[in-house]
């Protein structure tokens, strides 16, 4: 797979969601479209970055956007997670790290002194043409969801 630029189309790609879905990123031309990936299900940053993107999403479909957020979790994994805290957007599980590869956002980590292989908690913004047009990579979830709304015009 190519390296993601900023200005250059995305690689489309496909993966299975929540409400049973199958995502293909160029179904979405024509949109807006919000990828952010975070490391795992109902842990707190995880938790609190879907819920701020909850409240903002009535902002983002106003601007033409769809969310979706990505991990390695399984389907019945981001079942439960997105009904617990009613998230009206799809989750995409990415057990096989397609898309996790494409937007190189797996990084090593520590965790409890040990390195790890996870996800970088990242977001990128693809325009209504399939360009990668910004990327957030290891960031911090206070404010994120409102600057990635923001950034859109």
């Amino acid at each position: 797979m190519s390296k993601l630029e900023i200005n250059k189309a995305v690689t489309s790609f496909s993966l299975l969601g929540t409400n049973e879905i199958k995502f293909t990123l160029n179904n979405y031309l024509g949109k807006n479209v919000v990828l952010y990936f975070y490391p795992r299900d109902s842990t707190p940053g995880c938790t609190n970055e879907g819920i701020d993107f909850t409240t903002l999403y009535p902002d983002f479909k106003k601007k033409n956007v769809e969310i979706f957020g990505i991990s390695r979790d399984s389907i019945n994994s981001h079942e439960k997670f997105k009904k617990k805290y009613h998230f009206p957007f799809e989750l995409l599980s990415d057990s096989e790290e397609i898309a996790c590869s494409l937007f190189d956002v797996i990084k090593m980590k520590n965790m409890y002194g040990k390195q790890v292989q996870g996800i970088e908690r990242s977001t990128f913004l693809i325009d209504s043409k399939g360009m990668l047009i910004k990327e957030w990579r290891g960031l911090k979830v206070p404010g994120h969801a409102e600057e990635v709304l923001n950034s859109i015009s």
